[in-house]
């Protein structure tokens, strides 16, 4: 069997090609795009190949037709010309730095300038921006090609720092305002990035742009579908199951748990794995959560930490599709909306009639890595490795609810609440609990409705099943009493597990578990 080149961490279409890494064919998408319109915008999660399809798009517009044999496109009907392409990319810098925005775009403008014989440069970048491509025109006579990767950089990584934010869109609104005047000079021009701002958004004079993001037909213009995992990594898949001990059909299984789920157009479309992940887990021959090894991004761990959010929800929760059409991206947004365009949450049903998206976890990767992250984030980093989630594991399994119970005593106690919103301790709680059982990965339920009300957690294992009240500033004996008085343990008894009742009770003063009570039913 050849050993296969995975692309890992290369956003070079000529050095993919040119050095025999695996390439997903996505030149069909590029020839529809190149060939049915003029401005468009993509917006994707991070590491899912924004940069790649960029740096394909330049080597076509560049008439390297080399690179391209053998692809989709090589048999279509295109020109091959060699256009001016002025290709921008905002990753590697630091944004919370004043000036920054403005030193990228000079010195790319500096080689622009050189390049296509500028005179008589402006101060204004936005008219600098105009000449560049006036001129590239003129020297070539051909129309220009503008490609912008991670256009949102500086805004996202300013969400906490808002009159530097502002400053920074005022700037790129400026810049970007050229694609629409000088529209008679651009043969095509492309923006990727995270989000599609929306309030007071950098596009608010930029009305030209084809917003793909959502668009059935380019749903898999990133990212690797079933049917191209399959086409193109079938060796690599047999060979990382023979590594594990499991069919091939068995890998597969387990990379669509772990890695797919992903949805772009509430209309359809192939539902998308992960590139980044899947090319790693290849790599290394297991499975593992490789897109947070990366890291949580730091705007949306701001985010997190300034508003309360309803975890127990984001498994499966309803929203307007205009919601996550437009997103203002400051420390007011709705969170949910910007889970789903940072890739945390992906579509999984959309009602036409009332127009509302149903948004949940992708797989099994996000929804452990997010949860982790959360995790983290309530936790002190240096908490003892007895909060490790094997210990918890190893208490709820083997039916051991006064050791669980004791460990959470202490997690709380180290609860760390720096940045937290602490109005409403009692979700704080919740929330910490939720998290540890949905780690362990037990069926966990929060607010399970039954015929006489709600039970506040509900925790399903082999062999046992724990019904949890909780109670703030209470008694731990109440909230037994309300297990009993509304008969939370009747729709299982004929179940066959063992059943356990834990009454607990919160300390606003202390902040912590203050004491419980378990019953065995």
């Amino acid at each position: 069997m050849n050993r296969m080149l995975y692309p890992i961490g290369i956003q070079s279409f000529s050095t993919i090609r040119e050095r025999g890494y695996v390439y997903v064919d996505k030149t069909d998408y590029i020839w529809k795009l190149t060939t049915s319109g003029q401005f468009f915008f993509l917006s994707r999660p991070r590491r899912f190949g924004k940069s790649l399809l960029l740096s394909t798009i330049e080597e076509l517009f560049l008439g390297h037709r080399d690179l391209f044999e053998g692809l989709d496109i090589s048999h279509k009907d295109y020109d091959w010309q060699t256009y001016p392409v002025l290709h921008l990319d905002f990753t590697g810098n630091d944004y919370m730095i004043p000036g920054s925005v403005e030193a990228v775009l000079n010195e790319n403008l500096r080689i622009w300038e050189q390049r296509y014989e500028v005179r008589n440069i402006e101060n204004s970048i936005g008219e600098r921006f105009r000449k560049v491509i006036k001129a590239a025109n003129e020297k070539t006579g051909l129309q220009v090609v503008i490609l912008i990767d991670e256009y949102d950089k500086p805004l996202l990584e300013t969400v906490d720092h808002p009159e530097l934010q502002e400053k920074f869109r005022n700037q790129l609104r400026a810049f970007y305002g050229n694609l629409k005047s000088q529209d008679r000079y651009i043969r095509f021009a492309m923006l990727t990035g995270v989000t599609k701002f929306g309030h007071l958004s950098i596009f608010s004079d930029l009305n030209n742009l084809q917003d793909i993001s959502m668009v059935e037909e380019f749903a898999g213009i990133c990212g690797i579908t079933d049917e191209e995992l399959h086409r193109y990594f079938e060796p690599g898949v047999a060979l990382l199951g023979e590594k594990r001990g499991y069919s091939t059909e068995e890998a597969y299984d387990k990379l669509r748990l772990n890695y797919d789920g992903y949805s772009f157009s509430p209309l359809g479309g192939p539902d998308i794995y992960n590139p980044f992940s899947v090319l790693n887990s290849l790599q290394a021959g297991w499975i593992r959560d490789f897109w947070f090894q990366t890291g949580t991004p730091t705007f949306l761990v701001k985010l997190i930490k300034s508003r309360q959010i309803e975890l127990q929800r984001l498994g499966h929760t309803q929203i307007p599709l205009q919601a996550v059409e437009n997103v203002s991206f400051d420390l007011r947004s709705s969170l949910v909306p910007v889970l789903y365009q940072s890739g945390y949450l992906t579509i999984k049903d959309y009602d036409p009639e009332t127009d509302l998206l149903t948004l949940g976890f992708p797989n099994r990767e996000v929804e452990r890595g997010f949860l982790l992250s959360l995790m983290n984030l309530y936790l002190p980093t240096d908490n003892d490795s007895a909060f490790s989630i094997a210990k918890f594991y190893e208490d709820v399994r083997d039916g051991r609810p006064g050791e669980f119970m004791t460990r959470m005593q202490s997690l709380f106690a180290d609860f760390n609440q720096d940045g937290f919103n602490l109005l409403n301790l009692e979700q704080h709680y919740q929330d910490i609990t939720f998290l540890v059982f949905k780690l362990l990965g037990f069926l966990t339920d929060v607010e399970y409705k039954t015929a006489s009300g709600r039970i506040d957690m509900l925790v399903r294992t082999a062999g046992y099943i724990f019904v949890f009240e909780f109670k703030m500033d209470s008694s731990p004996e109440t909230a037994l009493r309300q297990i009993d008085e509304k008969s939370y343990l009747l729709p299982f008894k004929a179940d066959g597990r063992r059943l356990i009742k834990i009454g607990a009770n919160f300390s606003s003063k202390t902040r912590s578990l203050d004491s419980w009570i378990i019953e065995e039913a």
